[in-house]
């Protein structure tokens, strides 16, 4: 996933349509002393948020997710017009939000400890306990742009559910809908400077996690910035999600009519701009050509264009330049031997999804996360090669299988290493409430709600001896 902090140093932060570049408004940036400032109010702010009974951080969450319903297509327009999303896929992430805020509420009613069995060990039958799950305190969180709004609401909605306070630093290119969501919350009865919002470049965030104050930064972004913080943390709790470069697998049993769909959507939904999308399709060699016919054509067929429109499949980028540097890598391929089967086309943010064939190992499109409408297609000869080349990559987010053979489905489930294997789906289906993450070297800790709320709380354990309540 690309650098979420790097801007230019400047007094104001100029929001931009990712489609017509006309401004949408403009914002003060923090200088690093006022972050610093900010993130002192948000710290006496963290015994409020202990103090909130369950019920009540339920209770807002609630209220926030109902206000978000309510508001649903003035909120999806924001993120068409802040985020490139294209309408339909807006919607869609509005809808996840509210299941993500409702996850969050019944987790803080839920998720409150356990009872520990102390007489499962000999000599200790006479006591008894429980450890109970606490707040960490100071939360700073940090998002992306690729998903304004829901990936906002995984570091918030845990984190409150849990009872800590957040400064949130959301994306410089989509701050608007950060706020937004912080503003729902604050409408449904969260406490003063529970939350509180940074805008800044990356001298900011630096400033922020290197806080000793903060118990824990929770990062979704590039992976060069994602080492920068481990590097300057500190003693501190880190949960980071830093990219994938998805593979997918097509056997030649595998229904190829929903493998292509499948495929198709799961490369260019979001303008490929999704770190568990499809980048490397691989398909075996006796049914490559008949898949590989299908799903060209079925990408040429995509309508690229204005995200405003309900016809329209994929939008625009973050950026023109980012939509440039994305032709940059399709170039390159094309320079070292790769075809360009289709697509590959700019027109200011907007790139035409793009698909490649025979493109080297040795590519930046085969082994960096390229976050654009860009996939390969590239045959394989059996079950071993296929995983071998699916495993040849550090970043192993998700990863997808088609196969009618249920036995083939789990073993190759069981030898792709990756956080999660979809078998008969894309790599980018995800389910808000399963626990999310990367194996290798492109995570660190889990989200879904009730995985994040576990890394975003503390177990407190009280044990008590029956010998010392004895008259």
């Amino acid at each position: 996933m690309p650098d979420v902090l790097a801007a230019p140093t400047h007094d104001d932060l100029v929001v931009v349509d990712k489609f017509t570049g006309a401004e949408i408004a403009t914002l003060p940036s923090f200088t690093v002393e006022q972050a610093l400032d900010a993130l002192d109010v948000t710290q006496s702010a963290t015994a409020t948020a202990a103090a909130l009974p369950r019920h009540r951080r339920a209770t807002i969450l609630e209220g926030a997710a109902a206000l978000l319903r309510e508001r649903s297509e003035s909120v999806s327009q924001l993120i068409v017009s802040e985020a490139g999303k294209t309408i339909r896929q807006a919607r869609k992430e509005v809808s996840r939000a509210v299941n993500t805020l409702l996850l969050s509420a019944a987790e803080a009613r839920r998720n409150a400890g356990e009872v520990i069995p102390f007489d499962s060990f000999p000599g200790d039958e006479n006591r008894l306990g429980w450890y109970s799950r606490e707040p960490l305190g100071l939360i700073v969180a940090i998002t992306p742009y690729n998903d304004a709004l829901n990936l906002v609401a995984h570091k918030l909605g845990p984190a409150l559910a849990g009872g800590n306070a957040v400064l949130l630093k959301p994306a410089q290119q989509t701050p608007l809908t950060a706020q937004l969501l912080v503003d729902l919350l604050y409408e449904s009865g969260l406490p003063e400077n529970v939350v509180t919002v940074v805008r800044g470049n990356r001298h900011v965030a630096q400033a922020l996690v290197r806080a000793r104050n903060v118990r824990m930064v929770s990062f979704t972004g590039g992976f060069a910035t994602g080492q920068a913080i481990a590097a300057s943390a500190g003693i501190k709790k880190l949960a980071m999600e830093l990219g994938g470069n998805a593979p997918v697998l097509v056997f030649e049993d595998a229904d190829l009519d929903l493998a292509i769909e499948a495929a198709v959507s799961g490369s260019f939904w979001a303008a490929g701009q999704n770190c568990i999308g499809a980048q490397r399709i691989l398909v075996q060699r006796s049914v490559f050509p008949a898949f590989l016919k299908e799903f060209v054509a079925a990408a040429d067929s995509l309508l690229s264009g204005n995200p405003r429109l309900d016809a329209t499949d994929v939008g625009p980028m973050i950026s023109a330049q980012a939509a440039e540097t994305a032709c940059a890598k399709i170039q390159e391929a094309v320079a070292d031997g790769a075809t360009l089967l289709t697509g590959g086309e700019r027109n200011g943010s907007v790139l035409t999804p793009a698909v490649l064939t025979g493109v080297p190992r040795t590519c930046r499109l085969w082994h960096e996360e390229v976050f654009a409408p860009i996939v390969i297609v590239e045959p394989f000869d059996d079950e071993r090669s296929a995983i071998f080349a699916a495993n040849d990559s550090d970043y192993a987010l998700q990863a997808g299988v088609f196969t009618s053979d249920l036995n083939r489905a789990l073993r190759v489930a069981d030898a792709i290493d990756a956080g999660g294997v979809m078998i008969n789906d894309s790599s980018d289906y995800r389910l808000d409430s399963m626990p999310f993450g990367g194996s290798k070297y492109g995570s660190m800790g889990r989200e879904g709600v009730r995985f994040a709320y576990e890394e975003m709380t503390q177990p407190k354990v009280v044990a008590i001896s029956r010998s010392s309540t004895r008259q």
